[in-house]
């Protein structure tokens, strides 16, 4: 085994559109994925055979929940090997923030240890074993900014999206996804747009107010952004994280001096390859 950290990215969603829902209550998307420069980070050491563990994980994780440790039992059992295997988790990302934190953490077990353990398994095979374990995991197998439609797996490359510096902030609370997802409330027939309509300025996330009004911490979030001059405030996948563009010229400094005692925010790096993209087979 290496000593290395490998990087477990976050997403935002620049878009997000609720068109639909299946006969088996699943909800019909359009979203569009792009990667920014804040990770978790894991690093991995050999185990005796059959023995998985976690180090790090988040205090209300409990070790049968933790994604990355599932994608190792997964990976073994897929392939039929005797291995064990000790993850460290170096946790940056929030729990419940709509960046991926958990999902891009089990990605990266899944392109990582495919490697070190020899497994050989294509991309596409990868990103299968991830649908298991979250409808979020293979779009950071997938590795690449993308269109997602139907439930979030029909994947197509946007690889020439702008590559902006955004302000990420986090309002202190968790959002449940299943939780906004089931609301009555929740409007499940917005029309579809077109990768041209997104282009040309159609970036709303159609879960945004009915999150705003079920979390006014979120509400108050957005409404600072504006207030600021942060350009775009929007929600990024169900919450809680919002982000939007630093405006040219503009002290992210000052911005964070300013920032509600109990947020925290970053300003970050849009980036339309995942950084462990070339680890995997096509």
């Amino acid at each position: 085994m290496t000593p290395e950290r490998y990087p477990a990215p976050a997403k935002l969603n620049l878009m997000l559109r609720v068109v639909g829902r299946r006969y088996d209550g699943y909800h019909l998307l359009q979203s569009i994925f792009q990667f920014v420069d804040l990770s978790d980070y894991l690093s991995f050491d050999s185990a005796p055979p059959g023995h998985f563990s976690c180090s790090g994980s988040l205090p209300d994780v409990p070790p049968e929940r933790e994604l990355a440790l599932r994608a190792a039992r997964i990976l073994a059992e897929e392939c039929g090997l005797q291995e064990g295997i000790h993850i460290t988790l170096e946790k940056h990302l929030p729990a419940g923030g709509g960046i991926g934190g958990g999902s891009s953490d089990a990605a990266t077990a899944l392109i990582v240890l495919n490697q070190l353990w020899g497994c050989g398994l294509k991309r596409w095979e990868l990103m299968e074993l991830g649908t298991a374990l979250g409808a979020d995991v293979p779009i950071f197998i997938f590795g690449q900014s993308a269109w997602a439609e139907g439930i979030g797996e029909k994947l197509s490359a946007l690889p020439a999206l702008p590559e902006p510096s955004y302000f990420l902030v986090h309002p202190g609370i968790s959002v449940s996804t299943a939780g906004i997802f089931g609301d009555p409330q929740l409007t499940r027939q917005h029309p579809p747009i077109t990768i041209g309509a997104f282009l040309n300025g159609a970036q709303e996330n159609t879960l945004e107010p009915l999150v705003r009004s079920r979390y006014p911490d979120i509400d108050a979030c957005l409404s600072w952004m504006v207030s600021e001059g942060i350009s775009g405030a929007r929600l990024t996948g169900s919450g809680a994280c919002c982000f939007g563009q630093l405006p040219e010229g503009s002290d992210s400094a000052s911005l964070m001096a300013r920032l509600d005692p109990a947020w925290k925010a970053w300003p970050v790096q849009g980036c339309n390859r995942h950084p462990l993209h070339d680890l995997s087979k096509e």
